[in-house]
Order: structure tokens, then sequence, then C-alpha cells
């Protein structure tokens, strides 16, 4: 009884060498193949037999699919009393931030001669003005 040369030989789990499955394993652990490109660069049969290696040998956690889920924001749960306060609270922030800065550009002003409020362009009207 001897095979024809178009049937594929059915390969098992022992037939891989621990050095190859290592190997496979962090090749997809590094991020430089997929583990359906692996099972599809060495040949590899089953659908889950690199998964299996990776869920054995790998250093991550392969024990359960990635779920992507969208962080809830606690905005969208708040009530209109809650947001119309959380948004004062925000304002506030805002306006003292502002002071904060006109304080910081007025001690620059005053102590380093900066001009940071100067308006050039005024002053450009002014100029073009007086020069008519």
């Amino acid at each position: 009884m001897t095979k024809s040369n178009n049937t594929a030989l059915k390969r098992t789990q022992r037939d891989y060498s621990l050095g190859f499955k290592l190997q496979v394993v962090d090749a997809v652990e590094k991020g430089d193949m997929t583990y359906k490109q692996a099972q599809k660069i060495y040949g590899i049969q089953g659908r889950s037999t690199v998964l299996t290696w990776l869920r054995k040998h790998g250093r991550m956690d392969w024990t359960q699919s990635p779920k992507i889920t969208m962080p809830t924001s606690p905005k969208a749960k708040e009530s209109p009393a809650q947001k119309i306060k959380r948004l004062e609270r925000e304002l506030e922030d805002e306006h003292l931030r502002n002071l904060l800065l006109n304080e910081v550009v007025n001690i620059l002003d005053a102590e380093h001669g900066t001009n940071l409020r100067k308006k050039y362009i005024a002053k450009e009207q002014e100029a073009f003005k007086s020069k008519k």
C-alpha cells in the first residue's frame, strides 16, 4: 500500500519537534507573523495547532480572544443636573486659568519688558493711516 505523490501526508502534534514549536511561538509573539501566516508558511495542518502551541509554550496570555470594547465615558450616564454642575466647574476652572495666565503676562511685561500685550496689527494700521 503506497501513497500516490498527490495526496498529502497527515501530520500530528508529535511530528513537530519542541524546538520547531518554540521557534514558531517566538516568531508569532514577536509580531513577525500571525499564527495563520505561520500555519501557511510552515505547512502546519490543523486550524488550532499553532494556537495550542501559543497557549502551551507562549509567554503571552492566549487563553481568550481579545475583545475590543469602547470605553464608556462618565459623561454619557450623567443626568442634566450633573452635567450642569460639571460644566459650571469646568467654566470656573477655565476662568481661574485665564486669570492666572493674565497675571503671568502682566508680571512678564512689568519685570522683563516683554510687551506681550502689544497689538501689532492695530499699531501697523495707525502707522499706515498717519502716512496718508
